[in-house]
């Protein structure tokens, strides 16, 4: 795959569109009218789902719901980033990811679930019914589908970010993450307004059950169901374009599981008085460990083809014979960072960041290509981040043969089961008194 000559000194070139023709893009396609046209989508969802979690809640219950909400946020989202690091996506799409969690999943599952509640409440005189119905079967389907649009977009739109299993995790989580803050808001602000209104303080509140359940318990609930549609997405990522049908079930079994999956959890509370219990400890604990376990065992999996894509550009003479070894742990990563910040400042540290992400890029762009699931535009992507590399070499590459050179392992040695001699017959024994150094 790595066709380019040995040892080059010059960049290679990103070369235009084909035939030196310049094609002008209607106005709707361009870059500026779609991010435009997006934020102020997501900026009036925001707006509308603002003012009906305010008008259920009151100001003030908005207020506490708020403050409770954010906690788990940022553990959720460093979760998430961790897994994401050894090939880090744009932040841009988890702004995206989880504005649209927040904003536009939210929106669509309030007013759907909203409507369809009361059409069967009124079609069957039972709202009894229709609320567990409600939560069982309508809210699963409407809340799934509507977080797994956003990751849908992403895979659409910003195909070259979402190259497998972890992409598709750390979208679909950081999604879902963003969505349970806004339900969060209204179920918190929500038990608080009852708590207002019957005098519960402290423990014995339904705001502190609420809490306890949503917060501390099972905080990862959402991202848990939303994960699964991830996952789906992520091995169609990593089919061939050829296998179309593949692409399509692949991440419809997914949303389906993760609708199924909701539909238990909703439903734990019509199993008895225990079935909350039962259900998290007997399903929702195992499938998260499951799933933990699978993302790492994935993460671990990308380092592995790291070292072992890279070489071929090594003999190509892009990269250093060691930088293989060091872009594929995240121990040298770190390392590399930490001497390129010491010498040569924030600047440079930044700049050896984007070379290990762009170095990571090749290698799974290199190992789709090995497979015959790389893309038309293999080679010029190829060069892309190839001349991307270029224009870092220099700060970068010193930085990761450092790097390499401290973690590599150490090496055995064994004394010889014979006298060893030195230059002139003379036994190589050291002398203490001999300081290579003194003049």
């Amino acid at each position: 795959m790595a066709s380019s000559p040995p040892y080059p000194t010059h960049p290679p070139h990103s070369g235009g569109p084909a035939g030196g023709a310049l094609r002008h893009a209607h106005w709707w396609q361009r870059r500026w009218v779609r991010y435009g046209a997006l934020s102020t989508l997501l900026a009036l969802s925001g707006l509308v789902i603002l003012a009906l979690v305010r008008e259920q809640t009151g100001t003030e219950g908005f207020l506490v719901g708020l403050g409770l909400a954010v906690l788990p946020v940022p553990l959720l989202i460093a979760a998430f980033r961790w897994l994401d690091r050894v090939a880090p996506g744009p932040w841009r799409n988890l702004l995206f990811a989880f504005a649209w969690g927040a904003c536009a999943a939210a929106l669509i599952a309030i007013v759907a679930n909203s409507f369809a509640t009361k059409w069967i409440a009124t079609a069957t005189a039972d709202p009894s019914s229709a609320d567990t119905l409600g939560a069982t079967v309508i809210a699963p389907i409407v809340e799934e589908s509507a977080k797994a649009a956003a990751v849908l977009l992403v895979f659409l739109f910003r195909r070259r970010d979402f190259t497998g299993i972890v992409d598709g995790v750390v979208i679909a989580g950081v999604t879902a993450t963003g969505f349970a803050f806004t339900e969060n808001i209204l179920y918190l602000g929500t038990a608080f307004g009852t708590d207002q209104l019957t005098g519960e303080r402290g423990i014995a509140s339904v705001t502190a059950a609420t809490f306890f359940v949503r917060v501390i318990m099972s905080p990862f609930a959402h991202p848990l169901f939303t994960v699964l549609t991830g996952i789906g997405f992520g091995l169609a990522a990593v089919s061939s374009e050829r296998q179309h049908l593949r692409r399509i079930l692949v991440p419809l079994s997914g949303l389906l599981l993760a609708m199924g999956m909701h539909a238990i959890w909703n439903g734990s509370s019509t199993f008895g008085e225990y079935g909350f219990f039962a259900v998290y400890a007997a399903f929702m604990v195992p499938a998260f460990g499951l799933l933990t376990w699978l993302v790492i065992w994935t993460r671990q999996r990308e380092l592995r083809t790291v070292r072992e894509e890279l070489p071929a550009y090594s003999v190509a003479g892009w990269l250093s014979p060691a930088e293989p070894y060091a872009l594929g742990s995240m121990r040298a990563r770190r390392l590399a960072r930490d001497y390129a910040a010491h010498y040569g400042g924030r600047p440079a540290a930044r700049q050896v960041t984007q070379y290990e992400a762009y170095a990571t890029s090749l290698a799974f762009l290199r190992h789709r290509g090995r497979r015959g699931r790389a893309g038309a535009d293999f080679v010029v992507r190829e060069r892309e981040l190839l001349y991307e590399l270029w224009r870092r070499r220099e700060v970068a590459r010193p930085a990761l043969d450092y790097a390499a050179r401290a973690t590599a392992p150490p090496v055995p040695v064994v004394a010889a089961p014979w006298p060893v001699y030195g230059v002139y017959g003379y036994p190589a024994t050291p002398n203490p008194a001999y300081n290579p150094y003194r003049s």
